[in-house]
């Protein structure tokens, strides 16, 4: 590496990253089309990651590219306190038929971290509204992510990602569903661990349902490995929230708009939260934004009192930005019109037997697989987590796959518009980086 680029790369402080590490040997992206990137070198990265779990419709899609061009031309910016522009109405009205019954409103934010955040005070100001404002304790589960606000990593449980912050939001952890004894290697939905559920009236039982605001959860936990709960547990975690009074919040920033081969994961577990939470694949990440979905009866409890006083204190500069909506108007009109939200359903099966085509790999620990999601867990190298992970991002971008890890576990979440052939590329191209780890 040159001296010029080297300066270069010491302005950015990169989020997520081992800075060190990757600067003295960099993996820069320069374009992208469908379902590949193109390095700075010219060659192709077949992506298999949805970029973060976000580019569900597949790269640079010409309806969404123009749907921006045009918009930036018409209008760059609107404010949304106190006025507006049509589009963030139009978009909010296009959502809620996509949505599980119930969520009839929308209020948009610009990331996953923000969405968590203002749904967690959506919760607060609900229970005050009605009365109750002692209930101000949420209830998270172990190995979930949602988010790096002060409310997202309080409600998280990835203990790295609290361990220099600490938590600042009264919350209580569920114990995780993942369990190797009974449920390793299991295909879709394990069928061990529904009562799992019942932890949580052990957790309200110690601090009492009337001090607790909401419960929330991924339904699949992305971030911390593709971990997939038992068959039944998020309908028993709805029923004894009902029981008690707690808000169900499902925070869908990754299985929302068609992961899982239906619209929302609410729809394929059959559930249907009081408040759910999305964004990257909500402008297929051409433009920043996410949004929370509420039910009718949290929108008009808070919106009570006078008229001309505003009724929830919270926002952002940037909330239903003009641009953002084009995009996300765009982006589900392709959804739409490509049957993407079902898609993974089509060709799941497909991805499956692929990913659990690996058992045979001395050092696959597990695999664990739902829709379009896949992870593939390794053993730790004796001298501690991460090293083997580390080794098979890069070693498969060497060889032309984009992959994504955490720790030493593989997380495979490929766009929606993917073929058998990508498909058949994405795991021949991990057998070779697997079998090469020591």
């Amino acid at each position: 590496m040159n001296g010029e680029v080297s300066q270069q790369l010491s302005a950015y402080w990169m989020p997520f990253t081992a800075n060190r590490q990757f600067k003295s040997a960099p993996r820069l992206l320069a374009r992208a089309e469908g379902m590949y990137y193109k390095d700075v070198n010219g060659r192709d990265i077949l992506d298999g990651t949805s970029g973060l779990w976000c580019v569900n419709a597949g790269h640079c899609r010409k309806e969404i590219v123009e749907a921006i061009s045009r918009q930036a031309a018409e209008m760059d910016y609107a404010p949304s306190f106190q006025m507006s522009h049509p589009g963030a109405f139009q978009f909010a009205h296009e959502l809620i038929r996509h949505v599980p019954d119930g969520l009839t409103r929308v209020f948009f934010a610009n990331s996953g971290s923000e969405a968590v955040d203002s749904a967690l005070k959506i919760a607060l100001a609900y229970h005050r509204a009605r009365g109750e404002g002692q209930r101000t304790r949420f209830i998270g589960e172990e190995g979930a992510y949602h988010g790096v606000g002060f409310g997202g990593i309080s409600v998280g449980g990835m203990g790295g990602n609290r361990r220099q912050f600490g938590a600042w939001v009264p919350a209580d952890h569920l114990p995780t569903t993942l369990n190797y004894e009974h449920n390793a290697f299991s295909r879709g939905e394990p069928g061990w661990g529904a009562h799992l559920a019942q932890n949580l009236e052990s957790v309200l039982a110690l601090h009492h349902p009337s001090t607790v605001a909401a419960v929330i959860v991924e339904p699949v936990n992305g971030s911390a490995g593709v971990i997939v709960h038992p068959k039944g547990y998020l309908k028993k975690l709805r029923e004894i929230c009902d029981r008690h009074g707690i808000l169900l919040i499902f925070d869908e920033v990754i299985t929302g708009f068609g992961r899982l081969g239906t619209p929302f994961a609410g729809h394929f577990f059959g559930v249907k939260p009081d408040l759910m939470t999305c964004a990257k694949a909500i402008t297929n990440a051409a433009v920043p934004m996410g949004a929370v979905f509420a039910n009718g009866a949290i929108y008009d409890t808070i919106t009570q009192g006078p008229e001309h006083l505003i009724e929830f204190s919270h926002g952002y500069t940037f909330s239903g930005h003009p641009l953002a909506c084009a995009a996300g108007r765009a982006s589900l009109g392709i959804f739409e019109r490509e049957n993407l939200f079902t898609r993974a359903a089509e060709i799941g099966k497909y991805f499956e037997d692929a990913a659990h085509s690996l058992r045979d790999v001395a050092i696959v620990r597990d695999i664990r697989n739902l829709g379009l999601m896949a992870g593939i867990e390794l053993h730790s190298a004796p001298e501690g987590v991460g090293r083997r992970g580390y080794e098979a991002l890069v070693g498969a971008f060497e060889r032309g796959v984009l992959i994504r890890v955490t720790g030493d576990t593989i997380a495979l979440s490929p766009p929606l518009i993917v073929e058998k052939s990508h498909i058949d590329q994405i795991f021949d191209v991990l057998r070779q980086v697997l079998r090469h780890l020591k």
